[in-house]
């Protein structure tokens, strides 16, 4: 992670963002929405998407990332209501269970996941975010597009940690460079077998490092 953290560093410099525009957040969530969906099973391009013409997906992930940076401000004191509200951002709206969990045991992970978030940690930003992205995935405590609300509670983490204030990097593309590779890698943390644990750790450092290289910073 300490690599990882130096690439976003060096490139957030490097590349300007003292000089960031609101644009370059936007697009950051575009790309990243786009890099979500995709992970979902959408065949949606950037293109598509940028235009509005998308698949439910594609939607789901776009509706997720237009509201994402004003939540900011509420997970710093209430990750669980956050995490309800990305799922009815990307639930389907005819769905009923939006936006709650669906079982006794999800909703106590998303708990912990809170008490992870909110209490005092010696762990790197980057090591929460991704624990914060795995817990959510595994608890599955929502109806569907668990992954959509895992991966933006991670960039959530990313932001209100400091380490990307201004929300230009896109791990989702880091996570998007091969779905299997992520799918396997996110199985390895549900295992809780401490070898699968590490290989996620280390496949988000590697994502963290993509998804600053990939900052759409002009």
């Amino acid at each position: 992670m300490v690599a990882a953290r130096e690439a976003v560093d060096v490139v957030l410099r490097d590349r300007g963002l003292r000089r960031s525009q609101p644009a370059d957040t936007v697009e950051s969530l575009l790309l990243g929405a786009h890099a979500s969906a995709g992970l979902e099973g959408s065949p949606c391009g950037v293109d598509e998407l940028r235009a509005g013409n998308g698949d439910a997906a594609a939607a789901a992930a776009l509706r997720v990332s237009a509201e994402l940076v004003g939540l900011v401000p509420v997970w710093r004191h209430s990750p669980v209501q956050v995490l309800a509200r990305l799922h009815v951002l990307a639930g389907d709206p005819g769905d009923p269970a939006r936006g709650r969990p669906v079982s006794p045991a999800g909703a106590d992970r998303l708990h912990g996941v809170a008490e992870l978030v909110l209490g005092e940690t010696a762990a790197p930003a980057m090591v929460l975010a991704a624990v914060v992205h795995g817990e959510v995935a595994a608890a599955e405590a929502f109806s569907g597009r668990n992954g959509l609300v895992a991966r933006a509670a991670e960039r959530l983490v990313l932001v209100a940690s400091g380490v990307d204030p201004v929300s230009v990097t896109v791990p989702e593309a880091g996570h998007a460079r091969s779905r299997p590779a992520y799918e396997q890698a996110l199985a390895g943390y549900r295992s809780g077998d401490p070898a699968g644990v590490a290989a996620w750790l280390l496949h988000a450092a590697a994502a963290y490092a993509h998804g600053a290289e990939r900052a759409p910073l002009r």
